[in-house]
């Protein structure tokens, strides 16, 4: 996608472990003027986020150009008149993932993935559960087969990391390139033996 006309993208972050996903992909596309960021925290990912690191709902709401509320079923968001180009859910809880496979639309979260998936806009879901039941196997068909993206945050190694934030940047920068967004990350690519 160019890089010329301003865009939106939600970013979502539920309840699964690994809130710093979503906190890093913020981080990134932050400076990205031309990329309007919409983001839905939800009270589980609140949860979270509080639990898992230092970052507290004011940091993130700072790097989002909209935040909305998870109950706001009547957002923008909700609707495929508005033009947004795209959503990654960074953590996807496997509840979110549920409702996401069923057409659950029961909260803004689900609601605008869904319109994602009946737009055919690009929809990243970073599953966090492992080891997979076959309830989350079939969850996870029912997406792919719906166009959806399923992308377990599971980092590389090749780049040679120096630590956990090398680990979850490469991986945010992954996301987002999935997400269809040229942003010009640098993000490390295997360039063979």
């Amino acid at each position: 996608m160019s890089n010329a006309a301003t865009q939106h993208l939600i970013i979502a972050i539920t309840g699964a472990s690994g809130a710093l996903y979503g906190v890093r992909i913020l981080q990134l596309l932050h400076s990205h003027t031309h990329l309007v960021k919409h983001l839905i925290l939800s009270p589980s990912g609140l949860t979270t986020l509080q639990h898992e690191t230092t970052y507290t709902k004011h940091d993130l709401d700072q790097l989002a150009n909209h935040v909305h509320n998870p109950k706001a079923i009547g957002s923008c968001l909700a609707s495929g008149s508005f033009p947004c180009a795209g959503m990654i859910i960074a953590p996807c809880s496997m509840r979110t993932l549920s409702a996401v496979a069923n057409g659950l639309s029961d909260n803004l979260i689900t609601r605008a993935a869904d319109v994602t998936l009946k737009e055919r806009r690009k929809l990243v879901l970073m599953v966090r559960e492992t080891p997979f039941n076959l309830a989350h196997i079939r969850n996870m068909e029912l997406v792919t087969q719906m166009g959806g993206i399923i992308f377990p945050p599971v980092p590389s190694f090749y780049h040679n990391p120096q630590s956990i934030h090398d680990l979850v940047t490469n991986t945010a920068k992954h996301a987002i390139a999935l997400a269809g967004f040229d942003v010009e990350l640098n993000r490390e690519i295997w360039k063979g033996l």
